[in-house]
This record gives C-alpha cells, structure tokens and sequence, in this order.
C-alpha cells in the first residue's frame, strides 16, 4: 500500500476540502483526486462521499483513518530516521508564533517535534501576524503560526501569496467579573456588554479589529479603559472589576482565575490558528516533516 497515498487521505479527511488538501500537501487538486480514486480503488470500498464544495468520510473511511495515519507516520519516521543516517548535522526550522502558543499546544508541539526528530532544531519567534508576515516575506521564517478570521482577508491584500494549514479553531468570548450582572448566563449578546469599560489587547492587531469590527456590527463602539499585551493581566484587572472584556476562549479559559466568568457570545465568532508558509518557497524536508507532525496531531 501506497504510504504517501495514506497520508494524503489522512489530510484530505481533516480539511473535507481538496483544495485546502492539496495546498496543504503541496500538490495540485486533480492529483490529489487520482490519488484517493486509486487509494479506493486498492482497497475496494469508497472513502469519501463527495460533494460540489466539500467531502466527507464514508463508515468504512472513519474505519480506515487510523490505520492510514499509523501507516504515514511509520513511513515518515523511517524517512527522517534514514535522512539522519546520511546526514548528522543538525538542521534548522525557523518557526514563527503568535504570543499565545501554551493554551493551543503549540510549545508541547514544538517540545514534540525536536523530541522525535533529535537532528533537528528549532528556532522560534514570536510576533503579531503583521510581524510574522513580514518574516515570511523577508524569508526569516520557513512556517508561522498566526490567527486569522473570516473578517482578516481585507486587512492584507497580499495574503494569496501564503498558503496555509489549520491547525487550530477558537471562538471570542466576554471575560466577565463574578458579580457582573450577565457572569451567570450561559452566553450574552455583544450589544447587551456595550456601556461597560473595555479592557483589551493592543490596537492594530488581528484580535483588535475583529473586536472593533464585532462591537461595529452591534450598533457600538467600545470604552477602551485599558490596551494591554498580556492578556493575564487583562484577566486580574477583570478579576477585581475594573471592566470587562473580549478573549479567545481557549487562552481566557486556561489563564482564568478566581473572580472571573467566561461567557459565549450568541453570535459566534471564530478564529482559527493556521501554519502560514510562503507559495513560491520550497520547503525544506525537515520544514515538510513539521507541517506534517502538526497536522496530524491534531486529528490524532
């Protein structure tokens, strides 16, 4: 059985979108397609129902995922294992983050990574999706984690030249204080926040215009009483009441402290964490080998 076939199903079994697969794999769409056809054809049972704009696995595809991702991972260790034969010096990725990397394990991904493959080293910066763009572009970064949103696309019209991988989802939540009138629901209109001070994260980033452009849709704009860039902090002041404010759940809930409530928002607003890389870059075996890892932990 065709390993390289396995992994590209386990991929496309993720995404349920061949052209986020075949982004993600680094080949074209009609590629992919021959490959998964073949795939099926071998095993003699269909993987994937298919749609015009999106694929989802059959039963006997949901009983063939872990096997397929087993069969990749056994083959790309055994790639890396007979790379670092030939070759023991130790190679470099240089990787690039958004500030809040423990909450989305991102740092036990990157501990992971240098763990199993020993002839590898990672360098890591960290920056604002701005910064880490411009990393890319100036070709300092070979990957980098960065946020976006559905709202995102207009703030960087040079974004067609980046392909991207999800690695992970998050939706905005309101950071209440325990005796806020609306901490006890179990989720709140934006607009029903809009006479309360604001304490939130710096202007100009991707989390600042999603607010903004959230609080626009809801008839107001903010009282911003304080612009910080650790969102702990923001947490305590929230904590002893000095206002209220707007995180991604998956960061408020891990650094959430006694005094503070997380609560939904009824309209849901989503983020997702993506690997960004640059289109006309080839990457490096090593860089391939991390995008692999990423994303297969994460549908493990």
């Amino acid at each position: 059985m065709d390993t390289q076939r396995c992994r590209e199903f386990a991929v496309l079994a993720q995404t349920c979108n061949y052209l986020q697969a075949a982004d993600q794999l680094f080949i074209s769409q009609s590629s992919l397609s021959k490959h998964i056809k073949a795939l099926e054809r071998e095993l003699g049972v269909e993987l994937f129902n298919r749609t015009t704009r999106r694929v989802q696995l059959t039963e006997q595809g949901r009983i063939f995922l872990p096997f397929a991702r087993k069969l990749a991972s056994t083959a790309h260790d055994a790639e890396v294992a007979l790379a670092d034969a030939a070759d023991n010096e130790r190679r470099i990725i240089d990787i690039g983050s958004i500030p809040i990397m423990v909450p989305y394990g991102i740092t036990a991904l990157l501990h992971g990574f240098e763990r199993d493959h020993r002839n590898v080293r990672l360098r890591i910066a960290e920056g604002d999706a701005d910064k880490l763009k411009g990393m890319l572009r100036a070709r300092q970064l070979d990957l980098a984690f960065i946020r976006e949103w559905d709202g995102s696309a207009h703030l960087d019209d040079g974004d067609e030249e980046f392909a991207t991988a999800e690695f992970a989802k998050d939706r905005l939540a309101a950071v209440l204080p325990s005796g806020h009138p609306l901490a006890a629901r179990q989720s709140v209109k934006l607009s029903e926040l809009a006479n309360d001070e604001f304490l939130l994260l710096p202007s100009g980033t991707v989390m600042d215009a999603l607010i903004m452009d959230a609080c626009a849709t809801e008839g107001f704009v903010p009282e911003v009483r304080y612009r910080g860039t650790r969102a702990e902090n923001i947490i305590d002041l929230v904590s002893r009441g000095m206002g209220v404010s707007l995180l991604m759940r998956t960061p408020a809930t891990y650094l959430a402290r006694t005094g503070v409530s997380i609560v939904d928002l009824e309209r849901t607003i989503e983020t997702k964490v993506m690997i960004y890389r640059l289109r006309d870059r080839e990457l490096t075996p090593e860089a391939r080998a991390f995008v692999d890892y990423a994303t297969l932990s994460q549908g493990a």
